[in-house]
């Protein structure tokens, strides 16, 4: 118990540092912005970079022996059987633009997957956590607890999703299957939206084309909160690919069943 608490400290001394570190360089302009990609835009900013070199700096110092994924940096070896998975802003493209739906995702894995993470939103104040017993959250309204709200049938679901700017064309189709089922569908809000189901303020969010830092944390958030998260196969997803998260059981397989006829063909 010790252990898990002072594993829950650093993950907290991370996101603290990360907020510390991100904060003076949100819409105040200078971000210094350039595309890691030249086929789309796919932006990184000085404060990607100094938000993961705090919560590396705290690893290093905490957690020598653990070993590190983090999206600026790439890998650092460890020897203790964990791994922090770090994406030091999540939704960059919402970064630059002003918008408040960006995230820090901190999530510590072992060799099954994630068993503790974060989601932090250093400017509106929230931070959500799930794992080791814990599902809750801090926020302008004080602590609450995480949970994920009674999911009816996807006639009467909100959907929120990156798409149409992340996925192939068949992915987008598959999307739009389940998209033109659901009662509301919102666009564009990347790792908040995993936030929100957590919450239980939604009830799915289907994404494509993720790596491991963006979604090891929302993974352990969400099942800690009592939703499912796979991928369109129905497997473990923390590795990446494509995600499919829902408020429970039945309303999961009811998406999972039209991403995968329009997926499969």
């Amino acid at each position: 118990m010790r252990d898990q608490e002072a594993l829950m400290e650093t993950a907290h001394a991370m996101a603290d540092a990360a907020r510390a570190a991100i904060l003076p360089h949100f819409r105040r302009g200078g971000l210094g912005t350039t595309s890691k990609e030249t086929s789309h835009y796919d932006p990184v900013t000085v404060a990607d970079r100094a938000s993961e070199a705090a919560m590396r700096a705290i690893l290093a110092e905490r957690r020598p022996d653990d070993a590190i994924l983090g999206e600026e940096e790439g890998i650092k070896e460890g020897t203790s059987g964990l791994t922090w998975v770090i994406d030091p802003i999540d939704g960059t493209r919402g970064f630059v633009s002003g918008a408040p739906t960006w995230g820090v995702l901190i999530a510590l894995c072992d060799a099954d997957g994630p068993i503790y993470g974060i989601i932090d939103q250093p400017y509106i104040g929230e931070r959500f956590e799930g794992g080791f017993g814990h599902a809750r959250m801090e926020g302008p309204l004080g602590p609450m607890d995480l949970g994920v709200q009674p999911a009816g049938s996807l006639a009467e679901a909100t959907l929120f999703t990156t798409f149409p700017e992340v996925g192939s064309d068949i992915e987008r189709r598959a999307f739009e299957a389940v998209r033109d089922r659901a009662q509301l569908v919102r666009y564009g809000c990347d790792c908040y939206a995993y936030a929100l189901l957590a919450a239980g303020q939604i009830d799915l969010v289907i994404e494509a084309g993720l790596q491991s830092y963006d979604i090891a944390a929302p993974v352990a958030v969400i099942q800690a909160a009592g939703g499912m998260i796979t991928d369109w196969e129905g497997r473990p997803v923390h590795a990446g690919g494509r995600a499919l998260a829902a408020a429970s059981p039945a309303l999961h397989a009811e998406a999972l069943a039209l991403l995968q006829e329009i997926a499969h063909g």
